[in-house]
């Protein structure tokens, strides 16, 4: 073979195989799923990791949280002239008393409200079905009337059927509490202990994970830890003040219209607002029932407080709070909860999101590499600068 026909087989092979954009997505693609699959054979062997995991990660996301909501204000307390370990010290002493004021206060009358709940029940009950009759009895929708029966049938049969699983469940039930109980307060117990030295040694320990990665890969991997930091820190603070704000306007509004109980449902709405989409519909349940038990009336002022604090949320709080320091479309969070929460239960539905966000800080990091090893994009790249 001459040296032409092999100057020709070589610049063949390197334009259709190796500088060919079509050919490195199959292969990038074929490599991952095979990855995928070698996982799923060898699954086994990660079971005990997984098992140690779970048991270390209640106290572990307790102080991952408190830390981003903590660090800023121990770094600028440490700006203005006072020791790390001091100012660490100082801001735990604000956060123990502002517990104990909160369990003084707060925690009496809501144990009251759900207690007088509890009471109320039977009451509920009987209303609801009252609310029930009436609606059945409706001349107006006489043409409707055997559907209707048929869901409040339904409803009705569910509803025993679920009061005798409990109640044959309720044993198990009351031993899962138990450790359930137990576990969070071991966390509780130990969270704070995880904090400490998150918050003292933060800066030693992205030194020393980043001493660790070979030379030429540092600035990569330095930025990969800033922005995977970047996103956990804008995601908690900013979903912990949404939170804030959205419990405070329900307990207003849900105040304004006389709704029983509104103090502890508007923090309930609250806490659970920090689950995207998913919390508010939560909320919305024990409101309507409560709703409903009242008349028509409360239900039409539930609705019209829900709308405007979806409104107000949507348009005002959520984008002046995070704005677009995630960069994630609505429907990709939508898709990322069901699929987490399908897979991992309710770990999913609290963590995929701010995984999906250090993930997609590091596929982007790897994709700008690839553009500059592979040379695929250069041409676009000086055709969209001319």
């Amino acid at each position: 073979m001459s040296q032409n026909e092999k100057q020709f087989d070589k610049s063949w092979f390197s334009k259709w195989l190796l500088h060919n954009q079509a050919v490195s997505v199959l292969l990038i693609t074929l490599l991952l799923f095979l990855n995928i699959f070698v996982f799923t054979k060898i699954s086994s062997v990660f079971m005990s990791v997984l098992y140690l995991g779970a048991a270390v990660m209640l106290p572990l996301v307790m102080s991952t949280i408190l830390y981003y909501l903590l660090e800023p204000m121990v770094t600028w307390i440490e700006k203005r002239g006072m020791q790390r370990v001091a100012a660490i010290a100082f801001v735990f002493i604000l956060v123990l008393l502002g517990v104990l004021l909160v369990l003084a206060n707060f925690v009496p009358m809501a144990q009251e409200q759900v207690m007088s709940f509890i009471r109320n029940l039977p009451t509920y009950t009987r209303q609801v079905e009252k609310q029930a009759v009436q609606l059945l009895q409706d001349p107006r929708l006489a043409n409707f009337r055997p559907q209707l029966e048929d869901v409040v049938d339904n409803l009705s049969q569910k509803a025993v059927d679920y009061a005798e699983t409990f109640s044959r469940d309720a044993v198990s039930w009351l031993g899962s509490l138990a450790a359930t109980i137990a576990k969070v307060a071991v966390a509780i117990i130990i969270a704070p202990f995880i904090l400490f030295y998150f918050l003292r040694d933060s800066q030693q320990m992205k030194t020393g994970l980043v001493s660790i990665i070979p030379t030429k890969m540092r600035p990569s991997a330095t930025r990969i830890l800033s922005g995977i930091n970047e996103q956990l820190s804008g995601y908690v603070q900013g979903q912990v003040t949404v939170a804030i704000v959205v419990g405070i306007m329900f307990s207003i509004m849900f105040s304004l219209i006389n709704l029983p109980y509104a103090l502890t449902l508007g923090v309930l709405a609250g806490i659970l607002n920090m689950i995207p989409y998913l919390g508010s519909f939560l909320a919305m349940i024990p409101v309507v029932i409560l709703a409903l038990v009242d008349g028509p009336v409360m239900l039409a002022k539930v609705l019209l407080v829900f709308t405007i604090e979806q409104t107000v949320e949507g348009r005002f709080v959520t984008p002046l709070v995070l704005g677009s320091k995630l960069s994630i479309h609505p429907i990709t969070i939508m898709f990322i909860l069901l699929i987490s929460g399908s897979i991992f239960g309710v770990w999913g539905v609290f963590l995929g999101i701010p995984f999906y966000a250090s993930v997609k800080v590091v596929v982007k990091e790897m994709f700008e590499w690839y553009k500059q090893a592979s040379g695929l994009y250069e041409e676009a790249n000086s055709q969209d600068e001319q």
